[in-house]
C-alpha cells in the first residue's frame, strides 16, 4: 500500500498542513462562540485546498499515472 507514493508530495503536505490549521482555529473559535473566527477558520481550510491545487499545477504534486498496460494492437485478420 505504502508503493502508491499517495499523498507524499509538498503540495500535499502543505495542502494538509493549512486545512488542520484552519480546522483547529474554526474548532476553537466555534467552542468560544466567537462566529467571525469560526469563519477565518473556514476560510483557512478553503485556503489549504486552493494552495495545494496552485502547487500541484506548479509542479510540486505526483505525477498522474498512465494505465500500467499499454493497450493492444488490433491487427486484422486475413482469411
Amino acid at each position: 500500500m505504502s508503493s502508491s507514493g499517495h499523498g507524499h508530495t509538498p503540495a500535499a503536505w502543505t495542502g494538509v498542513i493549512i486545512s488542520f490549521i484552519g480546522f483547529c482555529v474554526a474548532g476553537a473559535f466555534i467552542v468560544m462562540a466567537n462566529v467571525p473566527g469560526f469563519w477565518a477558520g473556514m476560510v483557512l481550510i478553503g485556503l489549504g485546498a486552493v494552495v495545494g491545487g496552485v502547487m500541484r499545477v506548479a509542479g510540486l504534486g505526483s505525477v498522474p499515472k498512465s494505465s500500467a498496460k499499454p493497450a493492444p494492437q488490433v491487427q486484422p485478420q486475413e482469411g
